[in-house]
């Protein structure tokens, strides 16, 4: 394990709070990039991507049913939720459209959900899409680690578990 990240929270809303992760020595976050990436060239599909988030934080809390499947046995999803009829709902050239742009986290808790990275998805299988696989394999590396460090309680919930602390120090090796 020669990789390591660094937790950050991101935004709290009602009902989730969200974190994000520093690779190495790099003061922006792995949502950060993927914002950062997407403003330009997909700003429509990003926009729905984060009023997803923001109706998850605000109404729903993190259930299980806003978060795509993207592998069998990886405890790693994805945002936005399956299906083009959900609301918000994504508009392309005036028509209701299945959103291909990914966003990857961990749904840690139903108030706890860290976000990573993610790209365009062209393939039907994250393993297979060029774009996502590197996005997709990390987020999937990056749950595990975090899921261990919660066992070994390096990263510990708060009493309501709605937050999470670690300490500033702490290094998540991957």
């Amino acid at each position: 394990m020669n990789n390591f990240a660094r937790i950050k929270p991101l935004f709290k809303f009602n009902r989730v709070a969200y974190y994000s992760v520093c690779l190495e020595d790099n003061e922006t976050t792995l949502y950060q990039e993927f914002v950062e990436k997407h403003t330009i060239e997909n700003k429509d599909k990003l926009y729905h991507i984060q009023k997803w988030l923001q109706l998850i934080g605000e109404k729903y809390g993190a259930q299980n049913r806003f978060f795509r499947n993207e592998a069998k046995f990886a405890d790693t999803s994805a945002l936005p939720p399956i299906g083009k009829d959900q609301k918000p709902y994504y508009v392309e050239f005036g028509k209701k459209k299945a959103n291909n742009l990914r966003l990857y986290c961990l749904k840690a808790s139903p108030n706890v959900v860290f976000l990573f990275n993610g790209d365009i998805k062209t393939k039907q299988k994250a393993q297979e899409c060029l774009n996502v696989r590197k996005h997709f394999n990390l987020a999937n590396t990056l749950t595990k680690a975090i899921d261990n460090a919660f066992r070994e309680k390096d990263i510990i919930w708060n009493e309501d578990c709605t937050l999470i602390s670690c300490s500033k120090d702490f290094i998540l090796y991957y």
